[in-house]
């Protein structure tokens, strides 16, 4: 028998820090270690760490940003909609964005044997203070050079919503049309009042999709997506 005395100590796992420059691998491993931090990511391999949401920042947008999602789900089969799911998107990137929307077949992202998002969903909604924090220069660079088709930004401090569509590599804006609405090329009948959401009239944002599903375009998606399946 082994004395006590010559026995290897235990192996310590250092907890998460902003800042840290970890591989994925560590990442995790210190990150499922910590289950009172609800949400930290790997960008670019460097960790960030998010403070406690406060009622009136980020929980009423994301709330608005997931009824407006959750409509189009709901009549779309074969879409998928996740909220703050963790998204394995290369070695040196782990998010965990407000939002997401896949194709459940033929897309480009799929779930792992341990429940994570691998590769890019088709669209990613992220909800943040402003436009001028490092971590958020730095995803808008991951998910373009990751492929995610469309990258939506509400930034709630500067009163901004900003839809994004890949195009030639490089993220293009759109615009809403002549009756406010912005629409999705990747999902098709997913309309959005940007100035209603900005408003907080949901309402109004709610009938927006609502009028995309009644579309001709959404009903011929529906029916592509399940010959697909």
């Amino acid at each position: 028998m082994t004395h006590p005395s010559l026995l290897a100590p235990p192996l310590t796992i250092l907890p998460l820090e902003n800042g840290a420059r970890l591989t994925r691998d560590e990442f995790e491993r210190r990150y499922n270690t910590m289950p009172k931090v609800k949400k930290a990511e790997l960008i670019e391999g460097i960790v960030y760490i998010t403070s406690p949401l406060k009622f009136g920042n980020y929980t009423k947008p994301h709330t608005y940003i997931m009824e407006w999602l959750g409509i189009y789900e709901a009549a779309t089969l074969g879409v998928e909609l996740s909220d703050n799911v963790t998204i394995r998107l290369d070695g040196d990137n782990e998010l965990q964005p407000e939002a997401i929307l896949r194709l459940e077949v033929g897309g480009k992202s799929s779930i792992s044997e341990d429940d994570y998002v691998e590769g890019a969903p088709e669209l990613i909604v992220e909800i943040i203070r402003r436009s001028n924090g490092r971590d958020w220069q730095s995803k808008r660079q991951v998910y373009c050079r990751n492929q995610v088709q469309e990258y939506l930004v509400w930034r709630v401090d500067e009163h901004q919503f900003d839809w994004y569509h890949l195009n030639d590599g490089d993220y293009v804006q759109f615009q809403p049309n002549s009756d406010g609405m912005i629409s999705s090329l990747v999902f098709p009948g997913l309309w959005l009042d940007k100035f209603s959401l900005l408003a907080g009239d949901l309402p109004r944002v709610l009938a927006g999709v609502r009028q995309g599903l009644a579309t001709s375009e959404h009903q011929i998606f529906v029916q592509q997506l399940i010959v697909d399946s």
